[in-house]
């Protein structure tokens, strides 16, 4: 019997998704054959943009309802909340595998991914994150395969999954646990970069505990928009003790940043005419106040409306908080304005948007919710609120409240009332750095290693080298004079290799080479010819093994 093919209905959204793919599809191609120069607005002074900040941080903390509900289910058994566990681990699977794709595209060279699985740094935190997300990412595999044997009636194998369930959901917790925090370690390091609103020794704590409360409210509008999309019955019981978890976490957020901020002596420049003033109170009010509001109401709680409302506005809050941490509170100090590039968005939309397609090509194929009936039955009445909302639903009051605020932020941004805190002054390179350094010690009366070196019998010619205190171009290199004489044995006494330039120092110390390229090492050259695919790298020398960190045309070894 012959079955003619039918292609599915365009519909409005479908042709939005292809549109975006189609978008995405295009800018892939420009960013994997043209560098990320020519894909992005990323520079050496801001070099993590929204693939970093939206992609990578809010990405990962969005897919934290998969260990929340996980372990309510699985650790403490919880067995009422089974219905929705597996949307939960579907959507936390998918989070962390659009992660791993969004890196690919931030990385300069992403065929190198794999280097932190062999190459340990312990000391490193990225080194951390990367294990820790990698192997989450195996256990919500594992979390997600009895859904699939299901599908095929894999029984034998489904009786082993679900005896190692608990112990594979404990490790999925204590791995989450580590890499949520982990992600605001980032920016420890960076105290005189990130404006003091955000910047705080507790900020692992904060975004674990932003996580946790992402984790709750986006299960919460994950449930909404399945049942809204699929025709499904939605567990508002279960959603109303959610909802109860959700305004505890809400509170202990509020608590937690109002004496952080209050310990520290930044409160008062959250009040401040300010860009980063202005976000921040937009984070403040639409993340955590205005949903603990709304949910401290029961009547509200029971509401299908007023739940996904206070939901939703956390889930914006909190996304404006990772994009302040990694975009607004860093513009200041790097001293450029940072804007994504047409690219950069097109990226991020499409990889939203794979997403939300794999996801309803999982709940049409795989038993995703095993626990709704087969006709599908309307949504039960919610008891009315006692003091209904306005008549424009809630979401469309968020959003209209998100744009408002800011706006007014753009709009007195940097030109309204200056901000008592002083960011450190941009450096322009590693070179300019050091020599700033060692001009500061010189006037203190400290000799600096320029003092202490000499080149040699042979360089004598050449004339006094220039002040240390004057600032050294990148592309700032040094060469012996023609008539020193080649040098013949290719390494030196401890095993390094020689190249042209060689610098003798006093005190019996042993000469040490250094490869006479441009700038400071690999980790210091421009923009375009660290990130450029098409850069050509091969001309300029490693770093030899062992070889002391240098500034261009003068260094020393330790003594």
């Amino acid at each position: 019997m012959n079955r003619s093919l039918t292609l599915p209905r365009l519909t409005f959204w479908r042709i939005v998704l292809l549109l975006l793919l189609a978008a995405g599809l295009y800018s892939t191609f420009v960013r994997f054959f043209h560098g990320l120069g020519a894909a992005t607005n990323l520079s050496d002074q801001f070099p993590w943009g929204l693939w970093v900040g939206f992609d990578i941080l809010c990405g990962v903390a969005l897919a934290a309802g998969g260990f929340t509900v996980s372990s309510i289910v699985y650790i403490f058994h919880l067995e009422r909340f089974r219905p929705i566990v597996r949307p939960a681990i579907l959507t936390a699977f998918l989070g962390y595998l659009l992660v791993i794709g969004a890196l690919m595209f931030d990385l300069g060279r992403p065929y190198r991914v794999w280097h932190p699985l062999v190459m340990w740094n312990p000391h490193s935190v990225m080194f951390e994150v990367g294990w820790c997300v990698t192997l989450y990412t195996t256990v919500l595999a594992l979390e997600f395969s009895p859904i699939v044997f299901e599908r095929f009636k894999m029984k034998r194998v489904l009786k082993v999954l679900r005896f190692v369930m608990p112990p594979l959901v404990l490790l999925g917790v204590l791995l989450s646990t580590l890499h949520q925090s982990s992600l605001g370690s980032f920016y420890l390091i960076v105290p005189s970069k990130l404006y003091p609103l955000w910047y705080t020794p507790w900020l692992p704590v904060f975004f674990f505990l932003t996580a946790l409360t992402l984790g709750c409210a986006m299960t919460i509008v994950e449930s909404f928009l399945s049942a809204l999309a699929f025709k499904k019955e939605i567990e508002m019981s279960l959603l109303t003790d959610i909802g109860k978890v959700l305004f505890i976490l809400l509170c202990i957020n509020l608590v937690a940043k109002y004496q952080d901020l209050a310990s520290r002596g930044a409160l008062h420049l959250a009040f401040e005419r300010t860009y980063e003033g202005r976000l921040f109170l937009a984070e403040m009010i639409i993340g955590l106040v205005a949903p603990a509001l709304l949910l401290a109401f029961p009547a509200i709680r029971k509401s299908q409306r007023g739940l996904f409302s206070a939901a939703l506005l956390t889930g914006m809050g909190i996304i404006m908080n990772r994009l302040n941490v990694s975009i607004t509170g860093m513009e200041r100090s790097s001293g450029v304005s940072y804007l994504p590039s047409l690219t950069e968005v097109s990226v991020t939309l499409m990889i939203v948007g794979v997403g939300f397609l794999i996801f309803a090509l999982a709940a049409r194929y795989l038993p995703i919710f095993h626990h709704a009936t087969e006709e599908p039955e309307a949504w039960p009445e919610a008891e009315p609120v006692r003091r209904p909302l306005s008549g424009l639903p809630a979401w469309v009051a968020a959003v209209a409240a998100f744009l408002f605020v800011s706006a007014i932020g753009l709009t007195y941004g940097r030109s309204g009332m200056p901000c008592t805190w002083t960011p450190a002054r941009p450096i322009a390179s590693r070179a300019t750095a050091t020599a700033s350094r060692w001009s500061e010690r010189r006037r203190r009366g400290r000799r600096s290693p320029r003092a202490r070196c000499t080149r040699g019998a042979a360089s004598a010619t050449t004339g006094p080298s220039p002040s240390p205190s004057r600032p050294i171009a990148k592309s700032a290199t040094w060469s012996p004079p023609r008539s020193e004489p080649a040098e013949t044995n290719a390494y030196d006494s401890e095993g390094r290799r020689r190249t042209r330039g060689t610098l003798n120092c006093q005190e019996g110390s042993p000469a040490t080479t250094f490869p006479p390229h441009q700038g400071v090492w690999s980790r210091g050259r421009p923009f375009s010819h660290r990130w450029s695919r098409t850069s050509n790298r091969s001309r300029i020398p490693k770093r030899p093994r062992g070889a002391p960190p240098r500034v261009p045309g003068f260094s020393c070894p330790a003594a």
